[in-house]
């Protein structure tokens, strides 16, 4: 097929007088390279990883809009603290979207490359929120005949983000997790992902819906942070499941200080695992979210054996190594429509993905709900 010369992708801009800029950009249409495809974008998600590079640091609350179409801009203040923060970034327009899946459209040389000309391949590799993508042969992941683009855009961060949390676990010898924000959507294929795996889990919610959304999807161990009980209940399911780590999605606030408390109470039940310094075990907490902004708070009340720190997918993948990386992304290929499949709240076009009052619903971050671009929708 005929591609255009010209396609339309996002891009988000610090400017010099302390405002974030939005909008779309016309690129030229890349000749693919040995290797290369060329893929015609149709579907990719707006995940909350996404957000620091849309938004970054800035005012979301004061953001609006202007123009419409191709010409639609999105603007928000920056405060004076966010532009010391984004002081690297100021000027340069950087094109937003993790993941998402397509068409391949165009391929250079290469059998590889060749042979997906045609196929529907799912992506991660930035840049995702436009019409078009240039990649590497070898970063596509080639769905099963009879997948959508929409059933596979969101195939790598939350899938692979939940297979990886359950790689750590064996690699650092623990046998159980708890979960913060636990009934998104990453945390409901981490509910099916550790069931199929015989795996104990143990997850935290705030609200009474997202306890039944969990409930309906067999969770065991659900505990709701908004209740009075929250420790105790807490305590007593890191006690029968022996959890020693945790994932938590929140980042900021003393969520992570209260599973370590809880881990710490959980052990103090067990014969021999205490001494004068705290239980012999290693408790671990991974900070990979940052639903909660204000800082992290931790009280030390839980011995000596903790730790807290921050987890990457993309640094775990390189730490897990090639044929770790190949058997997981198999795995999500093959249960794409059943333990990886994704619900999604709306779909978008990318003029109508910078309209305020759109960014303003897939900003809250709400639980349950997720949108779609889809790039070759009507500007």
């Amino acid at each position: 097929m005929s591609l255009p010369e010209k396609y339309l992708q996002m891009v988000s801009t610090v400017t010099e007088d302390g405002t974030l800029r939005m909008e779309l950009v016309e690129k030229e249409m890349p000749e693919p390279k040995p290797g290369q495809i060329i893929v015609r974008v149709e579907a990719t998600p707006i995940n909350p990883s996404d957000h620091g590079v849309m938004f970054g640091w800035s005012n979301m609350a004061a953001a609006a809009s202007s123009g419409s179409g191709k010409d639609t801009v999105l603007t928000a203040p920056v405060p004076e603290q966010g532009m010391r923060m984004m002081k690297a970034r100021i000027g340069q327009a950087l094109p937003v979207g993790n993941e998402g899946a397509g068409t391949v459209v165009a391929a250079g040389e290469g059998d590889y490359a060749q042979s997906l000309l045609g196929r529907t391949v799912a992506v991660m590799g930035g840049g995702m929120y436009g019409e078009y993508r240039a990649v590497d042969a070898m970063m596509a992941l080639p769905l099963h005949e009879g997948n959508t683009a929409k059933e596979g855009a969101s195939c790598f961060v939350n899938p692979l983000t939940a297979l990886c949390f359950l790689e750590t676990m064996r690699m650092e010898g623990h046998t159980a997790i708890v979960h913060t924000a636990a009934a998104s959507n990453l945390g409901q294929m981490l509910n099916r992902i550790c069931q199929a795996d015989g795996v104990e889990l143990v997850n935290i919610v705030r609200k009474p819906e997202q306890e039944e959304i969990l409930r309906g999807l067999g969770a065991k161990y659900i505990v709701n942070s908004s209740k009075e009980s929250f420790m105790s209940d807490l305590i007593d399911a890191i006690h029968e499941t022996g959890a020693t780590l945790g994932f938590d999605a929140t980042g900021g606030g003393k969520l992570a200080s209260d599973i370590l408390t809880a881990m710490e109470g959980a052990a103090a039940r067990t014969p021999g695992a205490y001494s004068i310094y705290g239980s012999v075990a290693h408790k671990q907490v991974y900070l990979y979210g940052g639903l909660d902004t204000s800082p992290t708070t931790l009280s030390r009340g839980y011995g000596m054996a903790w730790g807290v720190g921050g987890w990457l997918l993309p640094n775990f993948l390189a730490k897990a190594g090639q044929d770790v990386a190949v058997r997981l992304r198999k795995r999500v290929a093959d249960e794409l429509t059943t333990t990886f499949a994704s619900n999604y709240t709306g779909e978008l076009s990318l003029s109508e993905a910078l309209q305020a009052e759109n960014v303003a619903k897939y900003n809250a971050k709400t639980t349950g709900q997720k949108y779609l671009i889809c790039p070759q929708k009507d500007i």
